[in-house]
């Protein structure tokens, strides 16, 4: 019978145990993944910025001497991230391509200009940044026409101000939600062991000897399931590195490391912290309300 009970015990025991590493792993991997996200977001945005394309249109008597001026001018400016030529000859081919159709066959002749896509700097992807690189540009009595989506920057840049801001929001809210979780977690655990530490007080053990092996458990606790937070973590950064190359997810890898160790450090601090407090409460309880 005994036997039978203490098995169950065991059992119990592993239970909460197993509980409290997997409340660890899985909040600080969210909390990691957040981490990660509000590190690399100024970049994510900044790609996404980028890709909003002016485009410059050439008169059809613009010259080579003129194509080569223009291009030493964004070389030396300080707006232009990088540009492409693009030759009204390639142009009639996209648009062929999106008609499904030979349009110049039609009208006898390519109505289209010869023009440059420019990517502008992220710092300058704003409505101020564009409208000044567009004065300088048509400047240049050669530039027929100067083309891009003005809107398209209002709004990113205004969803890019809202998303900064849910983030942050977000990320104080979780790292709360987080903290209780983990106590809990903790709580139930040191719960199932209370008459043990009720008994333990009751011969004459000081509060700091019975409390040692409950932290020194929390520690190892929480050293696993952080440790398998960045486990996961790698693996997350891994994969997004070789399907998404373009982000250059590991550009930033203090940073990352640093995330990472946090993750690491938070899991530690937290499950002593709520292990400190749990078994503290249990130390103060009298006898009769442990039932």
């Amino acid at each position: 019978m005994a036997s039978s009970f203490d098995k169950f015990q065991k059992r119990r025991l592993i239970s909460s145990y197993f509980s409290v590493v997997l409340s660890v792993f899985l909040v600080l991997f969210l909390l990691g993944l957040l981490g990660l996200f509000i590190i690399n977001s100024k970049r994510l945005s900044d790609n996404f910025k980028e890709d909003i394309v002016m485009s410059v249109f050439f008169k059809t008597e613009a010259t080579d001497t003129i194509f080569k001026a223009f291009e030493t001018e964004m070389k030396s400016g300080k707006y232009a991230k990088d540009f492409t030529f693009v030759s009204k000859e390639q142009a009639a081919k996209e648009h062929e391509k999106t008609l499904g159709e030979n349009f110049t066959e039609f009208l006898g002749a390519n109505p289209l200009y010869n023009s440059y896509d420019i990517h502008l700097k992220a710092d300058y992807v704003t409505t101020a940044g564009f409208s000044s690189l567009e004065s300088e540009i048509r400047k240049n009595p050669m530039v027929a026409d100067v083309v891009y989506d003005k809107q398209l920057i209002i709004l990113v840049n205004d969803n890019v101000k809202k998303i900064s801001l849910w983030v942050l929001i977000i990320s104080g809210i979780f790292t709360l939600i987080s903290i209780l979780l983990i106590n809990s977690s903790l709580r139930l655990s040191i719960y199932a062991n209370r008459f043990i530490i009720k008994t333990m007080q009751m011969v004459g053990a000081t509060k700091a000897f019975i409390r040692k092996p409950f932290l020194t458990r929390s520690v190892i606790l929480g050293t696993i399931g952080s440790g398998l937070a960045i486990i996961a973590l790698i693996c997350v950064l891994i994969y997004i590195a070789t399907n998404y190359p373009a982000l250059d997810i590991f550009r930033d890898q203090l940073l990352t490391i640093l995330v990472l160790f946090g993750v690491l450090v938070l899991g530690v601090v937290i499950t002593l912290a709520g292990t400190y407090f749990a078994t503290q409460r249990f130390l103060n309880l009298r006898t009769d309300d442990l039932y």
